[in-house]
């Protein structure tokens, strides 16, 4: 959240005060993160003048890559994107790092088989999900309005590398950044850019690390400075995803059926007036990204198969203030709602165990976030 107490001069050529939060709305687009100014009357008094610096830092090189794009929402991306960050070779790399194609998942023999870990894969199963539960705090303890996704980006890559792990996401399937950063209406995917966080966005931070030859995989979605936590519609869509997913793990025992976490989770999203997203699933994870079995997270969906002790996968429900359908931008990545509001999603990687379940990427009380009240206009059942 953005320190209240922090004083910074106003933009305004002429003005000598401290400024507010107001910022030039031009600026953020450019990606310019210290156009702030004390006022409304400040800012349009020193319009003409201010705007010579967009002029000056649009040859920077700033840019939206599909400007003929018809966008569902208000979010855009501002380009170009930093190049591709590296990882020491003393790391070890999954099987697509250098080509982009996840070899190992492709080539198991039984494609549907589901993998049930020793007790020593286990073990190694619950130190890389606690190295990505480190990862992303980190993380988000540096959320703040003005920071950009790229700069997330960063600071996820050299906490990965700190702990001598491989940022998954990079280059898996060609992504290109170690971290997935989805604002407001973002689904899913988002690419960190140079777009600056604002005062009352939400932001899903997506983070999964790669160590010693397995993967842990968790998100959570977080409030972006006071605006948001005052915003009735952002509380309900986060904090019902956060419950919907709570709601999911409870049934997580051996024999449970992987069609009945839908089950849960939509009713509890209908009942706080919230759709489901359905393209995209929970899934299992080990030493491959994604592996069987797949796990919808919306009702009265045909998933075959039951928990088994050993197993271990992740339940990740999307959940939307609008329609459940979605579109995917050119970059052929970033998932956003077909109507343009808002969505948040919240992530564990799970172990199965003989009496029920082991949250690998559980908070710890030192997490930052963490639930908030439900406003009081929330839908209830």
């Amino acid at each position: 959240m953005a320190d209240d107490s922090e004083k910074r001069p106003c933009a305004g050529g002429d003005c000598s005060n401290d400024a507010g939060t107001l910022q030039c709305p031009t600026c953020l687009k450019l990606g310019m993160k210290d156009s702030f100014f004390c006022s409304q009357e400040c800012f349009g008094r020193n319009w003409v003048s201010h705007k010579a610096v967009h002029k000056k830092e649009s040859k920077v090189g700033f840019y939206n890559p599909f400007p003929n794009y018809s966008f569902t929402g208000p979010l855009r991306p501002v380009y170009p994107l930093s190049a591709k960050r590296t990882v020491p070779k003393t790391i070890t790399h999954p099987d697509y790092a250098a080509d982009g194609i996840p070899r190992t998942a492709r080539s198991l023999l039984r494609p549907n088989k589901v993998e049930l870990l020793d007790a020593k894969a286990q073990d190694s199963m619950r130190t890389v999900c606690r190295l990505a539960r480190e990862v992303l705090d980190v993380a988000a303890a540096a959320l703040r309005p003005g920071i950009t996704t790229d700069e997330i980006d960063e600071i996820v890559h050299k906490a990965c590398i700190e702990r001598n792990a491989y940022p998954s996401p990079l280059n898996y399937n060609h992504f290109p950044k170690s971290v997935c950063t989805s604002v407001n209406e973002v689904i899913c995917h988002g690419i960190p850019d140079k777009r600056v966080l604002l005062d009352g966005d939400i932001v899903n931070l997506d983070v999964t690390l790669y160590y010693k030859g397995y993967h842990g995989d968790l998100n959570e979605t977080y409030y972006v400075g006071d605006r948001a936590l005052a915003d009735a519609d952002s509380v309900r869509v986060v904090e019902t995803a956060r419950e919907c997913l709570e709601e999911a793990i409870k049934l997580v025992k051996p024999g449970a059926l992987y069609r009945d976490f839908g089950n849960v989770i939509e009713k509890h999203a209908k009942s706080r007036g919230c759709s489901v997203i359905r393209t995209y699933v929970g899934h299992g994870i080990n030493s491959v990204f994604h592996a069987p079995p797949n796990i919808p997270h919306y009702a009265k969906n045909k998933a075959v198969g039951e928990c088994k002790p050993g197993m271990t996968f992740t339940i990740e429900p999307m959940v939307a203030l609008g329609k459940y359908r979605d579109v995917t931008w050119p970059d052929n990545w970033t998932s956003t709602t077909i109507d343009g509001k808002r969505t948040a999603q919240f992530e564990h990687t799970l172990l199965v165990t003989e009496t029920g379940v082991e949250v690998l990427t559980a908070r710890t009380d030192s997490s930052p976030g963490g639930p908030v009240p439900m406003p009081e206009t929330a839908v209830s059942s």
